[in-house]
């Protein structure tokens, strides 16, 4: 993709709508041959307040030049860096970061590059669903919403463990248990004991895990098994507010996340002896095709359809 200068990048996020990117998405675009058309794009686009910092795209720009420059080498290993801090950069609540218009915003205006150079591989051009998709697919939105709903409180180290290996956010964040956090961190501790146990084919455990975790999401009740503690609201207002005066984030340690209420671990406790018995009972999928890129598109079990984004919005995204 020809170089991108500042004034090729809005100063600014904003919402561009599905149609628009269906529109101007071209095989140049995804291929890297040519720059999205800026003026056209940002005709459709709707600005956000240039008066809050969280909305400002340089930090951004910084973070994903980073990524690509110190990751030149292994590319899927950006994800795990990004994603914490690109959470912690765009902060916002949950039923903002639900607008699919942000992040075509981000992938079409901002990053364009960025989303070549992680998702083109082997191929020809990179699918457009990285570009514009559902939020377990698309370039960004994926790194948000695995900080999101695999962090605890603050802290962003179960974020690096989601990404340790491509299928478990290629599955699981296609779950609509997910949302339910003592059942993602009772995964996330099942995944962490079959990665270091050294099983054959661990990608293989995980779908099996993740099928059977939400299969039986419909028959049982995790958050009765075990609840949860509700978030504080005013805690996560607090840090998001406080971006106004926070410091970039650093690129050689983990960012702090909001203070908004640590899950609680007897009810992560009380999921892993579960989670490890259906993990005992469940079929293996054996993956027919190579590890690799066409690994991490592989078709997974059918699922429901994943965490709700389906919530109010605020008047000024809609």
């Amino acid at each position: 993709m020809p170089r991108r200068g500042p004034s090729d990048i809005p100063q600014v996020l904003g919402l561009l709508p599905d149609a628009a990117v269906a529109k101007y998405l071209s095989r140049g675009i995804q291929s890297g041959q040519e720059n999205p058309p800026q003026v056209a794009l940002r005709k459709a686009s709707t600005s956000l307040s240039d008066t809050e910092a969280r909305w400002r795209t340089a930090p951004i720009r910084e973070l994903v030049e980073q990524a690509m420059t110190h990751f030149a080498d292994d590319r899927h290993a950006s994800d795990g860096w990004l994603a914490p801090r690109l959470h912690a950069t765009l902060r916002m609540t949950r039923a903002e970061a639900g607008d699919r218009r942000l992040w075509n915003h981000l992938a079409l205006l901002v990053a364009p590059d960025y989303v070549v150079w992680r998702w083109r591989g082997n191929a020809e051009i990179a699918q457009s669903s990285r570009f514009c998709g559902p939020h377990y697919t698309q370039c960004f939105s994926r790194l948000w919403w695995a900080a999101e709903l695999f962090r605890n409180g603050p802290d962003y180290r179960p974020v690096e463990t989601a990404f340790t290996l491509q299928d478990i956010l290629n599955t699981t964040l296609r779950l609509d248990v997910i949302d339910h956090r003592p059942t993602a961190h009772a995964l996330l501790r099942v995944f962490e004991r079959l990665l270091s146990s050294g099983v054959p084919r661990p990608a293989d455990h995980v779908n099996a895990l993740s099928s059977a975790v939400n299969a039986a999401g419909s028959t049982l009740v995790y958050d009765v098994i075990a609840p949860d503690d509700p978030q504080l609201v005013d805690e996560l207002q607090d840090w998001i507010a406080g971006s106004e005066e926070a410091p970039p984030v650093r690129w050689d340690r983990l960012p702090e996340g909001p203070h908004d209420g640590r899950v609680p671990p007897d009810s992560v406790d009380a999921l892993v002896p579960l989670f490890d018995k259906l993990l005992s009972e469940a079929p293996l999928r054996r993956r027919g095709r190579a590890q690799g890129e066409a690994a991490e598109d592989a078709a997974v079990p059918a699922q429901r359809p994943g965490v709700s984004l389906e919530k109010d919005l605020p008047s000024w995204m809609t």
